[in-house]
Protein backbone atom coordinates (compact mmCIF):
# COMPACT_ATOMS: atom_id res chain seq x y z
CA UNK A 1 0.00 0.00 0.00
CA UNK A 2 1.19 3.65 -0.91
CA UNK A 3 -0.16 7.01 -0.72
CA UNK A 4 1.40 10.74 -1.31
CA UNK A 5 0.59 13.74 0.38
CA UNK A 6 1.02 16.64 -1.82
CA UNK A 7 0.00 19.21 0.44
CA UNK A 8 1.93 22.10 1.55
CA UNK A 9 1.70 23.46 5.12
CA UNK A 10 0.10 26.60 5.32
CA UNK A 11 1.43 29.87 6.11
CA UNK A 12 0.81 33.29 7.20
CA UNK A 13 -0.59 35.35 3.67
CA UNK A 14 2.05 37.68 2.66
CA UNK A 15 1.26 40.92 3.46
CA UNK A 16 -0.58 43.13 0.38
CA UNK A 17 0.76 46.57 0.33
CA UNK A 18 -1.68 48.92 -1.38
CA UNK A 19 -3.67 46.60 -2.89
CA UNK A 20 -7.21 47.55 -2.58
CA UNK A 21 -8.25 44.66 -4.75
CA UNK A 22 -9.84 44.27 -8.55
CA UNK A 23 -11.85 46.93 -10.70
CA UNK A 24 -14.57 46.83 -10.66
CA UNK A 25 -14.36 45.45 -7.03
CA UNK A 26 -15.63 41.62 -7.25
CA UNK A 27 -17.63 40.73 -3.72
CA UNK A 28 -17.32 37.22 -4.69
CA UNK A 29 -20.02 36.31 -2.82
CA UNK A 30 -21.74 32.83 -3.17
CA UNK A 31 -25.36 34.27 -2.76
CA UNK A 32 -28.06 36.67 -3.61
CA UNK A 33 -27.28 40.26 -3.02
CA UNK A 34 -30.78 41.36 -2.35
CA UNK A 35 -30.25 45.26 -1.79
CA UNK A 36 -34.20 45.74 -0.25
CA UNK A 37 -33.57 43.52 1.86
CA UNK A 38 -30.34 45.41 3.26
CA UNK A 39 -31.83 48.57 4.24
CA UNK A 40 -34.20 50.09 6.62
CA UNK A 41 -35.83 53.39 7.14
CA UNK A 42 -32.61 54.31 9.24
CA UNK A 43 -29.49 52.25 7.76
CA UNK A 44 -28.38 50.82 4.89
CA UNK A 45 -25.80 48.52 4.51
CA UNK A 46 -23.70 48.22 1.45
CA UNK A 47 -20.89 46.22 0.55
CA UNK A 48 -17.21 46.98 1.88
CA UNK A 49 -15.17 47.95 -0.75
CA UNK A 50 -11.68 49.14 0.08
CA UNK A 51 -10.90 52.02 -2.29
CA UNK A 52 -13.94 53.34 -0.60
CA UNK A 53 -13.84 51.99 3.50
CA UNK A 54 -10.56 51.13 4.10
CA UNK A 55 -9.15 54.68 4.46
CA UNK A 56 -12.03 56.16 6.70
CA UNK A 57 -12.01 52.90 9.18
CA UNK A 58 -8.32 53.06 9.67
CA UNK A 59 -8.80 56.96 10.47
CA UNK A 60 -11.50 55.65 13.20
CA UNK A 61 -9.10 53.03 14.47
CA UNK A 62 -5.95 55.13 14.63
CA UNK A 63 -8.18 57.85 16.71
CA UNK A 64 -9.66 54.91 18.58
CA UNK A 65 -7.18 51.88 19.18
CA UNK A 66 -9.77 50.38 21.74
CA UNK A 67 -12.40 50.14 18.92
CA UNK A 68 -10.42 46.38 18.05
CA UNK A 69 -9.93 45.20 21.44
CA UNK A 70 -12.00 42.40 20.57
CA UNK A 71 -11.68 41.87 16.92
CA UNK A 72 -9.75 38.73 16.83
CA UNK A 73 -7.37 40.39 13.98
CA UNK A 74 -4.35 41.85 13.26
CA UNK A 75 -5.82 45.06 11.98
CA UNK A 76 -2.55 47.28 12.72
CA UNK A 77 -2.07 48.89 9.70
CA UNK A 78 -4.03 50.00 6.55
CA UNK A 79 -1.88 46.77 4.55
CA UNK A 80 -3.06 44.45 7.10
CA UNK A 81 -6.54 45.80 6.76
CA UNK A 82 -6.15 45.44 3.44
CA UNK A 83 -4.52 41.82 3.40
CA UNK A 84 -7.27 40.64 5.52
CA UNK A 85 -10.35 42.03 3.65
CA UNK A 86 -8.73 40.50 0.32
CA UNK A 87 -7.66 36.81 1.46
CA UNK A 88 -10.29 36.35 4.42
CA UNK A 89 -12.89 37.72 3.11
CA UNK A 90 -13.20 38.37 -0.78
CA UNK A 91 -11.32 35.20 -1.62
CA UNK A 92 -13.83 33.45 -0.04
CA UNK A 93 -17.34 33.11 -0.92
CA UNK A 94 -18.90 32.53 2.21
CA UNK A 95 -17.68 35.88 3.73
CA UNK A 96 -18.54 39.12 2.61
CA UNK A 97 -18.01 42.56 4.86
CA UNK A 98 -20.54 45.44 5.05
CA UNK A 99 -19.96 48.84 5.42
CA UNK A 100 -23.07 50.19 7.96
CA UNK A 101 -24.41 53.55 6.45
CA UNK A 102 -26.73 55.58 8.88
CA UNK A 103 -29.34 57.15 6.69
CA UNK A 104 -30.76 59.71 9.54
CA UNK A 105 -26.72 61.57 8.94
CA UNK A 106 -26.85 62.03 5.46
CA UNK A 107 -25.63 58.13 4.60
CA UNK A 108 -22.59 58.41 6.94
CA UNK A 109 -20.31 56.12 7.00
CA UNK A 110 -20.91 54.42 10.60
CA UNK A 111 -19.08 51.12 10.59
CA UNK A 112 -18.79 47.54 9.38
CA UNK A 113 -20.84 44.16 10.05
CA UNK A 114 -20.12 40.87 8.45
CA UNK A 115 -21.26 37.50 7.40
CA UNK A 116 -18.60 34.75 8.13
CA UNK A 117 -18.91 31.13 7.01
CA UNK A 118 -21.81 30.80 4.69
CA UNK A 119 -22.93 27.57 3.96
CA UNK A 120 -25.51 26.70 1.57
CA UNK A 121 -24.98 23.23 2.42
CA UNK A 122 -25.41 23.39 6.30
CA UNK A 123 -27.68 26.51 5.78
CA UNK A 124 -25.87 28.34 8.60
CA UNK A 125 -24.22 31.55 8.46
CA UNK A 126 -22.31 33.77 11.40
CA UNK A 127 -22.38 37.52 11.86
CA UNK A 128 -19.33 38.53 13.06
CA UNK A 129 -16.48 41.49 12.69
CA UNK A 130 -19.57 44.02 13.86
CA UNK A 131 -17.40 46.95 14.39
CA UNK A 132 -19.13 50.75 15.06
CA UNK A 133 -17.73 53.68 14.84
CA UNK A 134 -18.03 56.03 18.46
CA UNK A 135 -20.04 58.53 17.05
CA UNK A 136 -22.32 56.27 15.87
CA UNK A 137 -22.47 53.72 19.22
CA UNK A 138 -25.39 53.58 21.48
CA UNK A 139 -27.60 54.75 18.86
CA UNK A 140 -30.39 52.80 16.80
CA UNK A 141 -26.98 51.82 13.87
CA UNK A 142 -26.09 48.56 15.57
CA UNK A 143 -29.60 47.57 16.31
CA UNK A 144 -30.71 48.25 12.70
CA UNK A 145 -27.25 46.50 11.18
CA UNK A 146 -27.89 43.22 12.82
CA UNK A 147 -31.70 43.51 12.45
CA UNK A 148 -30.90 43.91 8.63
CA UNK A 149 -28.34 41.10 8.57
CA UNK A 150 -31.02 38.43 10.45
CA UNK A 151 -33.52 39.13 8.22
CA UNK A 152 -31.56 38.64 5.41
CA UNK A 153 -30.46 35.71 6.63
CA UNK A 154 -33.56 33.73 7.64
CA UNK A 155 -36.32 35.46 5.58
CA UNK A 156 -36.71 32.60 2.50
CA UNK A 157 -35.95 33.43 -1.00
CA UNK A 158 -39.61 33.89 -2.28
CA UNK A 159 -40.66 36.14 0.75
CA UNK A 160 -41.66 39.85 0.06
CA UNK A 161 -38.35 40.97 1.38
CA UNK A 162 -36.36 38.23 0.57
CA UNK A 163 -33.70 36.56 2.18
CA UNK A 164 -31.52 33.91 2.04
CA UNK A 165 -33.41 31.11 3.72
CA UNK A 166 -30.52 29.93 6.50
CA UNK A 167 -31.49 28.04 9.74
CA UNK A 168 -29.22 28.94 11.45
CA UNK A 169 -27.21 32.65 12.08
CA UNK A 170 -24.60 32.27 14.98
CA UNK A 171 -23.20 34.80 16.96
CA UNK A 172 -19.62 34.91 18.63
CA UNK A 173 -17.76 36.58 21.04
CA UNK A 174 -14.64 36.48 24.02
CA UNK A 175 -16.22 35.48 26.79
CA UNK A 176 -15.25 38.48 28.54
CA UNK A 177 -16.61 40.85 26.00
CA UNK A 178 -19.87 40.94 27.74
CA UNK A 179 -21.38 44.33 25.41
CA UNK A 180 -20.99 42.21 22.54
CA UNK A 181 -23.22 39.04 24.61
CA UNK A 182 -25.78 41.68 25.88
CA UNK A 183 -26.45 43.02 22.49
CA UNK A 184 -26.71 39.83 20.90
CA UNK A 185 -29.23 38.51 23.14
CA UNK A 186 -31.13 41.96 22.51
CA UNK A 187 -31.49 41.23 19.34
CA UNK A 188 -32.75 37.63 20.23
CA UNK A 189 -30.01 35.39 19.98
CA UNK A 190 -29.94 32.54 22.25
CA UNK A 191 -26.61 31.31 24.33
CA UNK A 192 -25.73 27.94 23.34
CA UNK A 193 -22.58 27.95 25.82
CA UNK A 194 -18.80 27.94 25.52
CA UNK A 195 -16.22 26.79 22.90
CA UNK A 196 -13.25 26.55 24.17
CA UNK A 197 -9.68 27.32 22.71
CA UNK A 198 -11.89 28.46 19.42
CA UNK A 199 -8.97 31.16 18.07
CA UNK A 200 -5.66 31.80 18.52
CA UNK A 201 -5.26 35.39 18.61
CA UNK A 202 -2.78 38.23 17.58
CA UNK A 203 0.22 38.64 20.35
CA UNK A 204 -1.24 41.09 22.17
CA UNK A 205 -4.91 40.58 22.64
CA UNK A 206 -6.51 39.42 25.56
CA UNK A 207 -7.38 35.95 25.49
CA UNK A 208 -8.38 33.52 28.10
CA UNK A 209 -5.99 33.42 30.41
CA UNK A 210 -4.79 30.30 30.09
CA UNK A 211 -0.64 29.89 29.75
CA UNK A 212 0.21 28.08 26.72
CA UNK A 213 1.76 25.43 27.05
CA UNK A 214 5.38 24.45 26.20
CA UNK A 215 5.96 23.28 22.77
CA UNK A 216 3.00 24.87 21.56
CA UNK A 217 3.52 25.56 17.72
CA UNK A 218 2.54 29.06 18.53
CA UNK A 219 3.64 29.76 21.81
CA UNK A 220 3.45 33.49 21.78
CA UNK A 221 -0.21 33.57 20.16
CA UNK A 222 -3.01 33.74 23.49
CA UNK A 223 -5.86 31.84 22.93
CA UNK A 224 -9.63 32.59 22.88
CA UNK A 225 -12.95 31.11 24.78
CA UNK A 226 -15.72 32.34 22.68
CA UNK A 227 -19.57 32.40 23.96
CA UNK A 228 -21.98 31.09 21.12
CA UNK A 229 -24.88 32.27 20.77
CA UNK A 230 -27.59 31.76 18.09
CA UNK A 231 -30.69 32.21 16.46
CA UNK A 232 -32.34 29.50 14.75
CA UNK A 233 -35.32 29.21 11.92
CA UNK A 234 -37.81 27.88 14.48
CA UNK A 235 -36.78 31.09 16.63
CA UNK A 236 -37.24 33.04 13.78
CA UNK A 237 -40.93 31.70 12.64
CA UNK A 238 -41.96 31.81 16.67
CA UNK A 239 -41.48 35.84 17.21
CA UNK A 240 -38.09 36.31 16.60
CA UNK A 241 -39.02 38.09 13.08
CA UNK A 242 -41.56 40.53 14.98
CA UNK A 243 -39.09 41.20 17.53
CA UNK A 244 -35.84 41.97 15.47
CA UNK A 245 -38.79 44.18 13.72
CA UNK A 246 -39.44 45.93 16.68
CA UNK A 247 -35.96 46.66 17.45
CA UNK A 248 -35.22 47.98 14.21
CA UNK A 249 -38.30 49.97 14.77
CA UNK A 250 -37.74 51.37 18.06
CA UNK A 251 -37.20 55.13 18.28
Amino acid sequence: MSFTNSCEPSREPELLRGYYGPDPYDINWAFPLHEATLESERVKLTPFIPSTHAEEYMKQYNEHPNLHRWIPLDLRSTDHLLTTVEVMVRRQPGWLLFAIHDKTRGGAYAGVIGLVQASAHTLSVEIGWVLVFPAFQRTHVAPNAVGLLLQYCLEVPDAARPGLGMRRVQWTANTRNMPSIGAAKRMGFKEEGTMRWSWVLPEGKEGNGIPIRQGDPRRLNPGRDSTILSVCADDWENGGREHVQQVIDRP
